[in-house]
């Protein structure tokens, strides 16, 4: 099997897999299953923040929430604890899914176990491809849900907003930062201001 052709196994694999997500989104005039949308969301980012990205980026890329609803947030317990909890299981379970796929699709161990890695996103910081990963999660955040996150939980004050706009710019790369700022100037007004206050420190 050629790499090509590896890749394409791959990517239609987790696309097959995400196109079962019972939850629905709306992307451009059509209606998707959440996490393949999700996942194309995902890919485009990649390719504007890498002109030619790594077969395991667009993999790991790809496969970033894959079968996401089947680990709901509410089978752990409430809180941040639980939180990091749910994170955690979703980051081994994404990793060991994309890992098998590439496996049946010709990759080497080695590499599923590197696209199963940067998934867990243990190496976060550490690892270029890793940090790659979380610099396109974060424009994906603040392109396609910031806005919807924003209005799903009117009882977050303003003090919490501008601690998780600081944390995900802190996770940033100054690449990612770049493109978040020329992002920006098409959110609503509201995020605008929350942006812009949160990165002048209040």
């Amino acid at each position: 099997m050629t790499k090509d052709t590896g890749l394409a196994c791959a990517l239609d694999a987790i696309d097959r897999a995400n196109c079962q997500d019972p939850n629905m989104e709306p992307v451009d005039g059509q209606t998707l299953p959440r996490e393949y949308a999700y996942s194309l969301h995902m890919t485009r980012w990649l390719f504007a923040l890498e002109a030619q990205p790594s077969e395991r980026m667009q993999i790991a890329c790809r496969a970033q929430h894959i079968e996401r609803w089947t680990r709901p947030r509410a089978d752990f317990p409430e809180g941040r604890k639980g939180y990091y909890q749910w994170r955690q299981d979703c980051g081994r379970f994404h990793g060991e899914r994309a890992a098998d796929i590439m496996a049946q699709c010709g990759y080497a161990e080695a590499e599923c176990q590197r696209v199963a890695t940067i998934l867990t996103k243990r190496e976060l910081r550490n690892d270029p491809d890793t940090q790659l990963l979380e610099d396109v999660a974060c424009m994906v955040f603040l392109e396609r849900y910031f806005a919807d996150f924003y209005e799903d939980n009117p009882d977050f004050d303003k003090e919490k907003w501008l601690r998780i706009v600081r944390r995900t710019w802190e996770k940033m790369t100054p690449r990612a930062r770049e493109a978040a700022l020329q992002l920006a100037g098409a959110m609503p007004a509201h995020l605008q201001a929350v942006l812009k206050e949160a990165l002048e420190g209040g």
